[in-house]
């Protein structure tokens, strides 16, 4: 791939897939990130992909993954090559440990803040500041992901299939509203990702993207002094300003609000000139004043009494609050049906995954788990094993494809995630209906496992009808699992597919 000798796989998402690879012409191991090739179809997304990576490689900062190369191949693919950082991401980290010890998420925070800085100071706004893209290398924290940046003066930061760029759990409300975009909206995302670091949860945690969306446009977090009894009320203060909905009210800087932050925890938050300034609530005005408090208390700890003007403030706030129900009442419209609901680990089936909420989940004793919208049919196919009789998926198959879709789990010491397409063959006609065929396995990722993946199908013996499926072996102990998304297709990649891998979390 454009002269680079690709290794091994190390990360994958739905823009693009990350390799370990080779660069001949220096003799070093670079992180060779492919974006999916969808996405070079949009002339304005590949020139700014290009122009906005090379602006970052320009920029010498400690913090910031260094870019080698940025362009497209021979096929019009895009890539980039950049420093590979042979360590461990924030999500991980925050996966494993939970929490992290305070003086440890200070030392993080300063330097994701010193990279998004610099970033801002070249017009450059990152779009999607998340712990996955904070590269951890001992002590020393690196910024990674800016190939989706978005420049302060470009035109759009859409693609023109119309797509957010982001991830909706660190998204914040002026991204939402696909308003103006700058460096407060990463400043918003670094409080989400601080918010989960000091925690071990989001800030807002929904079960549906509609729902998470309309958090950040309407809702609060739980304070994180109810959540981690060490942290002072001070801290709450300085995350209600990073995470205020209007980014006028935020810190000036990523900077000043991880400094706010790390001196309101511990302890001595500075309100007076000459420290970190002010600390002003969402929705108050900032003190000009030579000294301030909080606006919801004066010096004697008493809430003042209300003064005129009030009353465009509070119809200000409804009218945002109705236009933000509005947006969502807007993406409800246009993803109707998008409703989904998660599935409750068993023993059959020891991990979590999301399924739409129309489908039915069932569970058959100890053998298996599965989720669809036809579940008593598929239930009595799979648990008749090699021998089912099709007689009543058949006709789901030809007059209602659409239903004949599902999500199957079952547990086996006989799966084994290194096993080859022979093998794997051989393991999946001793557990599943019909003839099967299997693809070659690709490492890859369900939620948060490792697993590796095969595509296929099984097929009816005796009518040739079948179905076609994606699934993710997991090397878990005691034994390893199998995720199986099927459909009546002869590919089964499709969005829902996509959004159950993302949602397996194995205990």
């Amino acid at each position: 791939m454009a002269g680079y000798y690709i290794e091994d796989i190390v990360g994958k998402g739905g823009m693009a897939v990350v390799y370990l690879a080779l660069d001949p012409r220096l003799s070093r191991r670079v992180a060779l990130k492919i974006l999916n090739p969808v996405l070079s179809v949009d002339d304005r997304f590949r020139q700014r992909f290009i122009l906005e990576s090379r602006t970052v490689a320009s920029i010498e900062h400690p913090n910031i993954v260094p870019i080698y190369e940025a362009n497209a191949d021979d096929d019009g693919v895009l890539y980039i090559a950049m420093r590979y950082v042979d360590g461990l991401d924030l999500r991980r980290l925050i996966y494993d440990r939970g929490p992290l010890p305070l003086g440890q998420a200070n030392r993080i925070f300063a330097q994701v803040a010193a990279a998004l800085d610099a970033a801002h100071a070249h017009d450059l706004v990152h779009r999607d500041v998340k712990p996955a893209n904070i590269l951890l290398a001992g002590d020393h924290v690196y910024l990674t992901d800016f190939g989706i940046t978005k420049h302060r003066t470009s035109i759009s930061g859409l693609t023109q299939t119309d797509q957010f760029i982001g991830t909706p759990r660190y998204m914040s409300p002026e991204q939402i509203n696909k308003e103006h975009i700058d460096g407060r909206a990463d400043q918003y995302a670094l409080a989400c990702v601080a918010y989960e670091a000091l925690s071990g949860r989001l800030p807002f945690q929904r079960d549906n993207d509609i729902a998470l969306l309309w958090a950040h446009l309407a809702e609060q977090p739980t304070p994180l002094s109810q959540l981690r009894a060490e942290l002072p009320a001070e801290v709450d203060v300085v995350m209600m300003r990073a995470l205020s909905k209007a980014p006028e009210q935020r810190y000036g800087s990523c900077a000043e609000f991880v400094s706010a932050l790390r001196e309101a925890i511990s302890g001595v938050a500075s309100l007076t000139p000459g420290g970190v300034g002010p600390i002003t609530a969402p929705g108050a005005a900032p003190s000009t004043g030579p000294s301030s408090l909080p606006p919801q208390l004066n010096q004697a700890g008493r809430r003042p009494a209300a003064r005129p003007g009030r009353l465009p403030i509070v119809a200000a706030t409804l009218t945002a609050a109705l236009a933000a129900l509005a947006l969502v009442v807007m993406i409800i419209i246009n993803q109707r049906g998008d409703a989904w609901v998660r599935y409750q680990d068993t023993t059959a089936a020891p991990v979590t995954f999301e399924y739409p909420a129309a489908w039915t989940a069932r569970t058959h004793a100890d053998l298996f788990s599965l989720a669809s919208p036809r579940a008593a049919e598929f239930e009595a196919m799979f648990v008749s094993g090699a021998s089912a009789n099709w007689s009543r998926i058949n006709p789901i198959i030809t007059g209602d494809p659409e239903e004949a879709v599902g999500v199957y789990v079952q547990v086996s010491d006989t799966l084994d995630a290194g096993a080859g397409r022979e093998q794997m063959k051989a393991m999946l006609e001793g557990l599943l209906p019909g003839e099967i065929q299997v693809t070659a396995p690709v490492p890859d990722r369900a939620g948060n496992s490792d697993a590796t993946r095969y595509d296929g199908s099984l097929r009816d013996r005796n009518t040739g009808n079948g179905l076609g499926f994606v699934g993710y072996v997991i090397d878990h102990r005691p034994k390893p699992i199998l995720v199986l998304y099927f459909c009546a297709q002869n590919r089964c990649d499709d969005s829902v597919q996509v959004r159950v891998r993302q949602s397996v979390f194995v205990s």
